[in-house]
């Protein structure tokens, strides 16, 4: 099946797809990560913060899938901002990974009381120019830190990795992302099943003889937006990678974008500060 492919701001492309590896077990991580390969996912999704960035390598390895076919992301934690911290965290994950280079390194949180992430940004680009990232990002940035960064740097994410699903569509960052030329990649983009069972939800699921899932990550696609959903259960990988063959109608997509309620499953970036080591 061919995936539809993004191209971002600094003309690396990215698959639209991937699957994430939170709350994974590292044990388990091998075995999801080549199952995933194999179902045909080149998007992988990681964090230091997982905890499974050794297994995560380990299973692209496994897969016997040439490493450039394969979209590598990971993710620096709160506890090494600032610019030789997170140089040292990228060391460290990369040598978790066990690769020669990642495709994607983010900024997991911005953390504005502590007011590092411009310094720490300036690391990622520096890893960048080097060549051992390809691109850099940011995850769950506002408007002012994205400008911010652009206005200090003069180098802008490639992609902003926000929470996003149809309970919290994140209408105007999505729109604030765009005007910058910034991808925005969903996490938790199933909301964790909280509109599951919204009748519009059913509804379209029921006709199309998919699964609300299947309808949910249908929404995201056609939006434009990259979604990266997890399972460690091989069928509902398989399940989840099954939505390129399908569309939503416009009243479909009306519809799922009325279930607006503004509800986060995870902190408000503004407030986060969560910073203890991993």
């Amino acid at each position: 099946m061919t995936q539809p492919m993004m191209t971002l701001n600094d003309g690396h492309r990215m698959p639209q797809l991937g699957t994430g590896i939170w709350q994974i077990d590292d044990a388990k991580t091998p075995e999801v990560v080549a199952e995933a390969l194999r179902i045909g996912y080149r998007l992988i999704d990681g964090a230091a913060a997982y905890k499974n960035e050794r297994g995560m390598g380990e299973g692209i390895r496994a897969a016997g899938i040439p490493r450039d076919e394969i979209f590598v992301t990971t993710k620096l934690w709160n506890d090494a901002q600032g610019h030789d911290a997170a140089l040292r965290a990228f060391d460290a994950s990369l040598e978790r990974c066990g690769l020669e280079y990642l495709d994607l390194y983010l900024i997991h949180w911005p953390l504005p009381r502590l007011d590092a992430y411009v310094d720490t940004w300036k690391a990622l680009i520096r890893l960048r120019d080097e060549g051992r990232v390809r691109s850099i990002g940011v995850a769950n940035f506002h408007e002012p830190h994205l400008k911010r960064l652009i206005d200090e740097t003069g180098v802008t994410p490639a992609l902003n990795q926000i929470e996003l699903h149809p309970s919290l569509p994140q209408v105007r960052m999505r729109e604030v992302n765009r005007q910058m030329g910034i991808v925005t990649q969903s996490w938790t983009p199933l909301g964790r099943g909280d509109s599951f069972n919204a009748p519009e939800v059913v509804a379209v699921a029921e006709r199309l003889a998919r699964t609300p899932a299947q309808v949910i990550l249908r929404w995201h696609i056609q939006h434009g937006l990259s979604v990266i959903p997890k399972s460690e259960n091989p069928d509902r990988l398989a399940q989840n990678f099954d939505v390129l063959d399908f569309e939503l109608s416009e009243q479909d997509m009306a519809a799922l974008d009325g279930l607006d309620r503004g509800h986060r499953t995870g902190p408000d970036p503004d407030e986060f500060d969560y910073r203890e080591p991993l």
